[in-house]
């Protein structure tokens, strides 16, 4: 589970006993084995990886490139590389993902996203014009 596919190293660690109130904005790693009251933010100037623990919660919106969850998120979730949700993996909100992994015991009570990606090509029809 830990760091197996992401681009970056977990730098930052918010522990068990730990609860915060209020946003969190990160560079490169993070994981969280406490509790987190507020937006969980990556800089996407750099590659960057959110680990939640088994016993890690988020309470709202979070946004990286890759997540890898195996505890609980109560908010929207927007991942732009890859999503990883493990077998005891909770998310309550709507979900925007690129790549999706999702282990049997998962759970989301909300709806799934695929976005595209910006560098995927559109098809367009040429309409004939006729004189």
């Amino acid at each position: 589970m830990f760091n197996r596919k992401a681009n970056s190293t977990i730098e930052s660690l918010i522990g068990s006993s730990t609860s915060i109130q209020g946003d969190v904005h990160f560079k490169g790693g993070l994981r969280i084995d406490g509790h987190v009251k507020g937006n969980v933010v990556a800089d996407v100037s750099l590659p960057n990886v959110l680990v939640i623990s088994e016993s890690g919660k988020i309470e709202g919106e979070v946004r990286v490139a890759h997540l890898v969850v195996n505890g609980e998120i109560a908010g929207n979730v927007h991942s732009s590389e890859l999503l990883e949700l493990q077998s005891k993996a909770r998310i309550t909100g709507d979900v925007h993902y690129k790549a999706l992994e999702m282990y049997s015991g998962a759970l989301v009570s909300g709806k799934l996203t695929h976005e595209l990606s910006e560098a995927e090509p559109v098809l367009k029809l040429a309409l004939s014009q006729s004189a």
